[in-house]
């Protein structure tokens, strides 16, 4: 009998680490993906730990936007205000959230819940000439499957499905370097 239930603890110990093997193997690689004829999501490697730029409410969701060491260093030498343009090779993430009202906290605050999309800014004039030096990327993120895919015309808002999708929409903001976010005081 001891003899069963010690083979019985191993083969579930086994089919629980099979299972797990499986379940990691199968995992999205998200820096795999790519908006078509546009950026891949591994030109922004290292997103995650960059700084913050700001954050915003914008359409019922929360973003934090982020920038790379040569964004923020543009930003703290004051581009766009100066009237200089933002350097090639400048990077920003601005990833979407859709809120929860946490009532149980002092202030019933708004906050990050299921990740909604991420969207991607690269500088490079060159690659980019005809989009204001600036290639655009969105990711939209689906938590059933724990995966991103590149967004569609389907999308709200609609993503063209190239580099030059956020141009048509930036070009209002043309005498900031096509970009909307400002570097708040700290």
């Amino acid at each position: 009998m001891k003899r069963k239930s010690m083979l019985i603890s191993v083969a579930i110990t086994v089919t629980l680490a099979v299972l797990a093997t499986g379940a990691a193997i199968s995992a999205q690689d998200k820096y795999s993906l790519k908006v078509p004829s546009g950026l891949a999501f591994s030109e922004f490697r290292g997103y995650e730990g960059w700084q913050t730029v700001a954050v915003s409410h914008n359409g019922g969701l929360l973003a934090v936007i982020l920038g790379n060491p040569a964004m923020i260093d543009a930003y703290k030498s004051g581009v766009p205000g100066n009237g200089k343009p933002f350097p090639d090779g400048a990077k920003m993430a601005k990833i979407h959230w859709n809120p929860i009202k946490k009532e149980t906290l002092p202030g019933q605050p708004l906050v990050p819940n299921t990740l909604h999309d991420i969207d991607f800014m690269v500088k490079d004039g060159k690659r980019f000439a005809d989009s204001g030096g600036w290639g655009y990327a969105e990711f939209e993120y689906d938590a059933a499957s724990d995966a991103f895919r590149p967004g569609t015309t389907s999308d709200q808002p609609p993503q063209g499905n190239d580099a030059k999708c956020g141009f048509a929409c930036h070009t209002i903001v043309k005498k900031q370097d096509y970009v909307f976010t400002e570097y708040p005081k700290r």
